[in-house]
């Protein structure tokens, strides 16, 4: 039963902070560090690493420490926003 909760949980924490997120935010935010890296075909290849909207959460996370960016929370949120919205397209409804 735990096994159940908590992915249901993730997906609506994950859920409700993408709809209070500001995406033009997450742009920039993409734009200034994200391009470092890589370029958008990571986002929109068959192969990509990312399968869901905790999975987003999660990489953003991972990327931003990766390159030892100090990022509040919000700045996750932001930047994930951004890229479900632009590349992802995970269902944000509960």
């Amino acid at each position: 039963m735990i096994k159940i909760i908590i992915p249901a949980t993730l997906f609506i924490l994950a859920a409700t902070s993408a709809q209070a997120a500001d995406p033009a935010k997450g742009k920039q935010l993409t734009e200034e560090h994200c391009i470092r890296c890589h370029d958008s075909q990571v986002y929109t290849r068959a192969d990509r690493r990312v399968t869901s909207l905790p999975g987003l959460h999660t990489q953003v996370r991972r990327c931003e420490q990766m390159i030892g960016l100090k990022w509040f929370d919000d700045d996750i949120d932001n930047t994930a926003t951004f890229l479900n919205l632009e590349y992802y397209k995970f269902d944000i409804t509960p």
